[in-house]
C-alpha cells in the first residue's frame, strides 16, 4: 500500500505563530518548505483556492523539495462556483471585466458571470502555474472543492463537466459539499459519474451533524488515486458566519482514538487504488501536522516514507 499523509498548506499564520512545528531559524519561505518536506511526503497548496497561483512560485517549490515529494493543488475558487471578489483576480483581468458584472453593489462575481474569453485566459494562467511541478513529477491531483450550492441540477453538472474538460490532461479530484450528490438515493449514480469521467472521489471526514457537507462514502473511483481529506469535527465552527479564517473554522484536534478508528478504513481504501493521499485540513496552529504524524505512526509500514 502507498499511503501518503500531509496537510493543507504549510504557511498558515497560526502555524507559524505557535512556534511548535518549525525549528528555530526557519524564518524564510524556503526554510519552512524545506523543513516541511523533510517531515511529510505530501502537501496541499491551499492558497491556490484564494488567489491565482504563479509559475514562478511553483518553480521555487520544485527547487526546494526532494524528488518524490507531491503537491496537490486546490482549484481557484471562481472555478468551483464560489463567490469571488474581483480584488483577488489578476489586476488586468479585473480591469477587463464588463461594467455590468461589477460595480459598487456587486462585491463578488461568479463563474457564470465571466465572459468566455476571460475564462479562457484565467484557465490558461492557472494551468501555466502548474507546469513546473508537473514537469518535475511533483504534481499530484488538482482538487475541485465545489461550493455548497453546486447540486446535481443541470447547471451544477455542466460546471463539473466543464472543469473536467479543462483538466483533461491532469488528475482531477472532486469534493462536493451539497448532500444531493451522496444522499442514499443518488450516491451510486454519483460514484458512477465520477468513475466514467476518471475523476477522483474525495472521501471527507467532517462534523457528522451538519447539513452543508456530503456523507462520508468510503469508495475509490480512480485506479491510480484515492483521496481522504480530514476537516475536523468542530460542529460549532463549521457553519459559523463571520469566521476570521479557515483556521478558525477547522479548529479541531483529532484524538489518538479517533485517528486509530480511521486507520482501518484508510488501509482498506488503499487496497483499491495505486496511491492514497490523506490530507489534514484542520489548519489551526500545528494540529494538522501533529495529527498527520500520529496517523503515520498508527499506519506504520502502510504509510509511505519521506
Amino acid at each position: 500500500m502507498d499511503i501518503r499523509c500531509g496537510t493543507a498548506g504549510w504557511t498558515d499564520k497560526t502555524l507559524i505563530a505557535c512556534k511548535r512545528f518549525y525549528p528555530p531559524g526557519s524564518s524564510s519561505a524556503e526554510a519552512r518548505l524545506r523543513f516541511y518536506a523533510s517531515q511529510f511526503p505530501l502537501v496541499e497548496v491551499d492558497s491556490a483556492y484564494y488567489a491565482m497561483p504563479s509559475a514562478s512560485n511553483a518553480q521555487l517549490w520544485t527547487e526546494r523539495t526532494p524528488e518524490g515529494f507531491t503537491f496537490n493543488f486546490k482549484a481557484f475558487r471562481l472555478f468551483t462556483g464560489h463567490q469571488t471578489s474581483p480584488d483577488v483576480l489578476p489586476k488586468d483581468i479585473a480591469m477587463a471585466l464588463p461594467e455590468g458584472i461589477t460595480g459598487p453593489r456587486k462585491k463578488n462575481v461568479y463563474y457564470r458571470d465571466i465572459p468566455a474569453e476571460i475564462l479562457d485566459e484565467l484557465w490558461r494562467r492557472y494551468l501555466e502555474a502548474l507546469e513546473p511541478l508537473r514537469a518535475s513529477g511533483r504534481l499530484g491531483a488538482v482538487l475541485f472543492q465545489f461550493a455548497p450550492w453546486i447540486t446535481r441540477a443541470p447547471d451544477g453538472l455542466a460546471l463539473v463537466e466543464e472543469c473536467r474538460a479543462r483538466m483533461a490532461d491532469y488528475m482531477m479530484a472532486a469534493e462536493f459539499r451539497n448532500q444531493s450528490w451522496f444522499d442514499d438515493q443518488h450516491a451510486p449514480w454519483t460514484l458512477d459519474f465520477l468513475r466514467e469521467r476518471s475523476l477522483v472521489h474525495v472521501i471527507v471526514d467532517a462534523p457528522p451533524d451538519v447539513t452543508n457537507r456530503v456523507h462520508t462514502i468510503w469508495e475509490a473511483t480512480h485506479p491510480q488515486l484515492a483521496m481522504v481529506r480530514l476537516h475536523g469535527r468542530n460542529t460549532q465552527a463549521w457553519s459559523a458566519t463571520g469566521a476570521a479564517s479557515a483556521a478558525d473554522r477547522f479548529d479541531y484536534d483529532y484524538s489518538d482514538d479517533e485517528l486509530t478508528g480511521l486507520a482501518p478504513s484508510i488501509r482498506a481504501i488503499a487496497t483499491r487504488a495505486g496511491r492514497t493521499h490523506v490530507i489534514f485540513n484542520n489548519c489551526f496552529e500545528d494540529q494538522g501536522q501533529r495529527n498527520a504524524r500520529t496517523l503515520m505512526s498508527i499506519l506504520g509500514a502502510s504509510a509511505s516514507p519521506l
